[in-house]
């Protein structure tokens, strides 16, 4: 896992890019992603949510997703799957609010953290699927028959 020094130094050699960087969102071992824009989590509902930041992973690190835990304090789990190596474009999140009210998320506010893992040996090759380049939210793009 890397140290918010490592995840600076990864910032500068181009290894991880993370668009836009609040140096306020860096946490001690990962950095807080924010909502892209203002949602409403509806009571035993989930919404799909896109990150404000774009990340960009080399082929030395994945990533992993965390909900803030002031969230989940108000009900919200997160459905998340792994950043691969490679991996560019905004994250579009799965939030659940389990709760019986509504919780509203602002624009611009910390939603989950994001924390970097550096591989054993860089990976053979990165992320080519078809979340690569993701704008906003995407949906599901699994092929249903």
């Amino acid at each position: 896992m890397l140290s918010d020094k490592e995840i600076l130094e990864h910032l500068e050699n181009g290894k991880i890019k993370l668009e836009p960087f609040e140096l306020s969102c860096l946490n001690p071992a990962g950095y807080d992603l924010r909502a892209l824009r203002n949602e409403v989590l509806e009571p035993r509902k989930y919404e799909l949510v896109a990150t404000l930041e774009t990340v960009e992973l080399g082929l030395e690190v994945a990533a992993f997703l965390h909900i803030r835990s002031s969230l989940a304090r108000e009900g919200v789990i997160g459905g998340f799957a792994v950043v691969d190596p490679g991996f560019r474009g905004q994250l579009t999140l799965n939030l659940h609010n389990v709760s019986e009210k509504e919780v509203k998320v602002r624009e611009r506010e910390r939603i989950v953290q994001i924390v970097f893992h550096k591989l054993g040996s860089t990976s053979r090759k990165g992320y080519s699927g078809s979340y690569q380049n993701s704008k906003g939210v995407v949906t599901s793009r699994r092929k249903k028959t």
